[in-house]
């Protein structure tokens, strides 16, 4: 069996777990559930950094010892990874014995190699990147110097004697070693950053300090403690036993994946190599780097007071939920953008609308047709052998985007397929079938082929909703985990389980998320979903809080005629972003409509869905098209329309009443 080694970056123990280190982590377990599901013996490793001046002076302020703040954070991270389902193999913690010692074993070999030295630094140091500023960074006025990394300025100065490693002897093997592995960095912009910081000349690095008490003291002078990098970067020969260099370290080392952000490259891709070189060490055989995630497009930091707290999305939403969108959101190398609106919209329509919906929709006429089993054998047409050839091709396509860490795009392509089974079952019309006792076999069958889909589409998804996944395949009693068409015999039986993704209340929701972070929200209103915000048209307010007055009759209500209809097409309108023109069907005749939800949902989404249309709105034009009718559906305060799921069997031209 292959093995594969990854780890995620040590976390500062500074303060508590924030969305940035939650996507790191997830993104390092779903690697690691893929790796797996494709057969590969697996270590995941990560864990906490816990020296260095900055924990020094954090513990400091709270009246705590280090090492007292390091047992407490260590719980927070430790706890938080639990919830989000993340099944580390290993957690390193730099203030562990084996760790410590470990350390000290690297720097003996390194210096007795000749290239740790001692000497003296005077200049700036950034307490907050722990790191040395150049002096080839320019000084302000004032005597302070930005940091290259985090863009603080600082007139922090320290001058004390210490030791030196000679990163300056290893340019060209580093540059000899990024030509003979172009993708020991990911994605290649980051390569070719790496490449360009080390032809620009590299200079010696300071490795320990004198006025810092708090880490690993230098072996043979315990005046000194190791740098926080040089400590830092060690956990991942350290955690698998390194000091023995026992079974662990021999069958894992070189790690196959360190994954990080792209403040910490430098550190990873030019410093940690040196280092390994200079111990007789390989160097670890890929990087993958991933961007910042940003709040309303901006950097999160606590500076900025928009730090992301994880524990606040979980009170309303499950831990697969935010796996979800973390993986869905963002793209390897790309910063990705978090909103709560986004947030919310991405769940309740790919997974509540859509997956949760198919999976419900399938089972409830499992259970409501067949009693929830399945004894004989179903008919099937050439359409159902599509629906398993055209999964092959997917699940072939997938697997290649997953190898390259790309699962935002493969999820995309995931989420294309489960639309179209949601498209078959209205293609099929499986309450029309169930009509007459002649179509059983071929009712069966339908069921069946989406049935095995959904177990297929799960195991896909598996890496990303790890306890949906065990939800789905205990409902339909298939313990099996592997990849590939799901085929099932043509005699099962299923046990329904609950709502896999019930729809968040966004009302409740914004209640919890502080005013900077969130937006005001007001309730959900039936709505012309076309009505720009600000506007409105005659008789339907475009703001929710203009129809909490006044009460109507029960006659004037009587007066609006609003039926069930079918969507029969759907097209965007040309150079109207928000616009769909839809051909329904209406009962008694087809009719067109425009309607502003082309931000929210495609033309492919619509096709053969039951909608409710307000029948007797008289006619107006929208881009030159005539509009005989209108949508229904929910809307919040922004104006996100929510389209309502109807029961399949309602016929078309059924009166709301």
């Amino acid at each position: 069996m292959e093995k594969f080694y990854l780890t995620t970056p040590i976390y500062y123990v500074n303060d508590v777990p924030h969305i940035g280190h939650a996507y790191t982590t997830i993104l390092a377990d779903v690697i690691k559930r893929y790796k797996m599901l494709r057969s590969f013996r697996v270590l995941f490793l990560t864990g906490t950094d816990e020296h260095g001046q900055k924990i020094e002076r954090s513990a400091a302020k709270q009246g705590l010892a280090p090492q007292q703040l390091a047992d407490a954070m260590v719980e927070h991270f430790k706890k938080l990874w639990t919830t989000l389902h993340i099944e580390y193999d290993a957690f390193i913690r730099t203030t562990d014995e084996v760790h410590v010692k470990g350390v000290q074993k690297i720097f003996a070999k390194v210096m007795a190699q000749g290239d740790i030295y001692l000497g003296e630094y005077a200049g700036h140091y950034c307490i907050s990147c722990e790191n040395f500023i150049p002096d080839s960074v320019e000084e302000t006025a004032d005597g302070q110097r930005a940091c290259p990394d985090c863009g603080r300025l600082t007139d922090n100065r320290v001058k004390e004697k210490c030791y030196f490693f000679r990163l300056s002897a290893y340019g060209d093997r580093l540059l000899k070693f990024y030509e003979e592995n172009p993708e020991f960095v990911m994605p290649r912009s980051r390569m070719n950053e790496v490449v360009s910081f080390v032809k620009m000349g590299l200079r010696d690095l300071s490795v320990t300090r004198s006025t810092v008490k708090w880490g690993v003291p230098v072996p043979g002078d315990p005046r000194q403690t190791i740098y926080v990098w040089f400590d830092a970067l060690s956990n991942y020969i350290t955690a698998i036993d390194y000091l023995n260099e026992g079974g662990r370290f021999r069958e894992f080392w070189p790690a196959d994946l360190h994954l990080m952000a792209k403040d910490i490259l430098k550190y990873h891709a030019v410093y940690w190599p040196a280092f390994l070189m200079a111990a007789g060490l390989p160097p670890p055989r890929k990087e993958l780097i991933h961007g910042w995630w940003l709040k309303d497009e901006k950097k999160m930091s606590k500076s900025s007071g928009n730090v992301l707290d994880p524990h606040i999305l979980l009170k309303h939403f499950s831990p697969d939920a935010i796996r979800y969108f973390l993986m869905r959101e963002a793209s390897i190398g790309a910063d990705g953008n978090f909103s709560h609106e986004g947030f919310i919209n991405r769940i309740n329509t790919d997974l509540t609308n859509d997956w949760a919906n198919l999976v419900s929709r399938t089972t409830g006429m499992i259970e409501k047709y067949f009693g929830n089993e399945f004894r004989d054998a179903g008919q099937y047409s050439e359409r159902e052998k599509e629906i398993e050839t055209v999964f092959r091709r997917l699940e072939e396509s997938v697997l290649e985007l997953f190898d390259q860490y790309q699962f935002n795009r493969g999820l995309e392509m995931i989420f294309a397929y489960v639309n179209s089974l949601n498209r078959y079952i209205v293609e099929t019309q499986p309450w029309n079938l169930a009509k007459e006792e002649a179509n059983r076999q071929r009712l069966a069958g339908v069921l069946k082929t989406l049935a095995r889909a959904i177990l297929s589409v799960n195991a896909l998804l598996s890496p990303i909703l790890t306890e949906t996944a065990a939800k789905v395949r205990a409902i339909f009693n298939s313990p099996d985990t592997r990849l590939g068409w799901r085929d099932l015999p043509e005699a099962f039986a299923i046990r329904p389980g609950e709502q896999l993704f019930p729809r968040v209340d966004s009302e409740a929701f914004f209640a919890e998320v502080p005013p900077a972070a969130g937006t005001h929200h007001q309730g959900a209103i039936m709505t012309e979903t076309e009505v720009p915000k600000k506007e409105s048209k005659p008789g339907f307010p475009a703001d929710a809080a203009t129809v909490s007055e006044g009460l109507i009759e029960i006659g004037e209500f009587q007066k609006v005629r609003m039926v069930v209809a079918r969507v029969l097409a759907a097209e965007k309108v040309e150079k109207a972003d928000k616009l769909l023109k839809l051909t329904v069907d209406s009962g008694g005749d087809t009719r067109t409509l425009v309607a502003g939800i082309a931000l929210y949902y495609k033309p492919e989404e619509l096709l053969g869905r039951k909608i409710i249309i307000v029948k007797n709105l008289k006619p107006a034009k929208l881009r030159g098209i005539l509009s005989q009718g209108m949508i229904l559906a929910a809307s919040d305060a922004d104006n996100r329309p929510y389209i309502p799921i109807l029961p399949e069997e309602t016929p078309i031209g059924a009166i709301l009443k």
